[in-house]
């Protein structure tokens, strides 16, 4: 048996939500060659149960059946345990999954919740589900259609990809012109391109979260932006284990919710992953996953957009390179320094990072066996000590407020 550790696509991880969550039921994991081959052919399972669309997963090519998978997030958080069932060559795996725990960060996390939990919630009472890929500009014929049925309106809008905080917006918007029983939960359901399909979807979903009728709203519309504003990198640097990834996780989410601005998120252990692949943690590595973390932030910041950097980033002169790189393109630079004390860095090490760097199994590492030259001109200074993630967060939200990048 094979173990590994994969992060699927935005698609395949807004299907895993919704497999994990049983809005996908009965599905209990992504479909094999013969499901798939009769979706498309007569939209119906293997077993005949009807079925509208194929879900499916691409894993790497050394991954075999038998093999156990851990699916991961962007930012390498545990979701789920797939067990492949097949795997052929060029084709996607299939098997079931389990959760290893509900999902904890994203904007409206709170809002989330299983089909099991509102239908709960219903009590029984007949529920007039309206799925939304855009804002609801006529309420009349959803307040009418609920009053004929005596039922409880249930707003589901299906908040995939950037789009989806805006939506979740809209659909809160809408509730507060609607019954005070009104119900809106987050569906992560990525759009298929036959409309036929998506609908079909979309009613399936909307019947799992107990539904008695269903009403699809409008489609997307393109939602003029605010006015311009000036473009903005918020650059946090510290220690790992210093916090800044979680209050800039924080901050992205916030931002998101409060929804005036276009935000770009840059992890430092996913920038990694992807757009740094491959570099060691040499100081001419370090550099160079800096600057191009630095270049992809400032072209955001370019076209008016608010960008988060959260690396390490432990060299004042490559924090000075992207300081000129963003206002260069005429945009501003705020950096903010997480100045948790290396021992409180050290004393939470989650990971055992520290431990195996004094052990001198990680050489160069930040803190221990290389420097981290704290900043000098920082813009504002947190230390995570003795004070939360929400306050934390609320320390820098007050910063772009006093600075007004934020309304």
């Amino acid at each position: 048996m094979f173990d590994v550790e994969w992060t699927p696509d935005a698609r395949e991880l807004a299907d895993l939500e919704l497999l994990l969550s049983g809005a996908f039921q009965p599905l209990t994991g992504f479909l094999g060659h013969d499901d798939i081959h009769l979706v498309h052919e007569r939209g119906t399972l293997a077993d005949g149960t009807p079925w509208p669309a194929p879900v499916t997963i691409h894993l790497p090519d050394e991954v075999t059946p038998g093999d156990e998978v851990t699916l991961l997030d962007p930012e390498g958080v545990p979701l789920a345990v797939l067990t492949v069932t097949e795997h052929p060559a060029d084709g996607p795996a299939a098997g079931p999954v389990r959760g290893l725990g509900a999902a904890e960060h994203g904007p409206f996390a709170r809002l989330r919740r299983t089909p099991d939990e509102v239908r709960v919630e219903l009590g029984g009472r007949p529920a007039l589900a309206v799925t939304m890929r855009g804002p609801l500009d006529d309420l009349n014929e959803i307040l009418a259609t609920a009053k004929e049925l005596d039922a409880v309106i249930l707003l589901l809008p299906l908040s995939y990809g950037e789009a989806g905080p805006a939506l979740v917006r809209a659909a809160l918007k809408a509730k507060g012109q609607l019954p005070e029983s009104t119900i809106v939960v987050p569906v992560p359901l990525a759009p298929r391109e036959e409309p036929e399909i998506d609908l079909e979807l979309r009613e399936h979903i909307a019947f799992s979260y107990g539904a008695t009728e269903h009403l699809a709203g409008p489609d997307p519309v393109r939602i003029p932006g605010p006015p311009h504003r000036r473009g903005l990198v918020v650059f946090f640097t510290g220690l790992s284990g210093s916090g800044k990834s979680t209050i800039a996780r924080g901050l992205r989410d916030s931002l998101l919710e409060l929804g005036t601005r276009t935000v770009t998120y840059l992890d430092g252990d996913v920038v990694r992953h992807l757009l740094s692949k491959g570099l060691t943690f040499s100081k001419a590595d370090r550099d160079l996953n800096i600057r191009r973390i630095g270049f992809v932030a400032a072209e955001a910041a370019r076209h008016g957009g608010l960008a988060i950097c959260a690396p390490i980033a432990p060299y004042a002169a490559t924090r000075e390179e992207v300081r000129e790189m963003v206002e260069s393109v005429g945009a501003d630079f705020l950096l903010v320094h997480v100045a948790t004390p290396l021992e409180e860095c050290e004393r939470r090490d989650r990971k055992g990072l520290y431990a195996k760097a004094r052990a001198g199994l990680i050489p160069e590492f930040t803190g221990i066996s290389d420097p981290y030259e704290e900043p000098d001109d920082a813009d504002l200074v947190v230390d995570t000590t003795h004070i939360s993630v929400e306050a934390a967060v609320e320390q820098v939200l007050a910063r772009l407020r006093d600075g007004r990048w934020i309304r």
